[in-house]
């Protein structure tokens, strides 16, 4: 009788840890890119423009918020932030809504962000709407293509 509860118990146990294990383990590919986008965010704010770059694929694009041109491989890309880091010290990000929609190992994300900086000792602010374009890189979300732009005022 013994025998038999105590085995009962370890397979309550047992199934209970692998339910909650499956659950934490399969986040899904939506949050992962979630995940990826705020990995992007945190790096940015870091303000080291070598550790940004390798977000972004190989063959990465940027069409940055502050620039005329696109960056079309990492000597480029690194060119754009180490310019961005200069003209705007202290630069951070945070994201309002996403859209984020996964099609097998390509993802996109758009939505919203605000820059914040430090200019004259005051902070100062740039919202700007974005699209991300991530491909998956093994188990990495890589970005293949940025697009940032300054939000357009409102229409009245």
């Amino acid at each position: 009788m013994r025998f038999r509860l105590w085995t009962s118990a370890l397979r309550f146990v047992l199934a209970g840890s692998l339910l909650l294990t499956g659950s934490v383990a399969s986040a899904g590919p939506k949050e992962d890119v979630g995940a990826a986008t705020m990995r992007w965010a945190q790096t940015l704010g870091q303000n080291d423009p070598d550790k940004v770059v390798l977000l972004y694929a190989t063959d990465g694009v940027l069409w940055g918020t502050l620039s005329p041109t696109v960056r079309a491989d990492r000597a480029a890309l690194r060119d754009y932030f180490v310019t961005a880091f200069k003209v705007l010290p202290g630069l951070k990000v945070t994201f309002g809504e996403q859209l984020i929609r996964v099609y097998g190992g390509t993802a996109v994300n758009t939505g919203y962000y605000t820059f914040s900086y430090i200019k004259d000792g005051e902070t100062k602010t740039l919202p700007a709407r974005y699209s991300f374009t991530f491909v998956k890189d093994g188990e990495n979300w890589m970005i293949v293509d940025h697009h940032s732009s300054a939000m357009p005022a409102s229409l009245r």
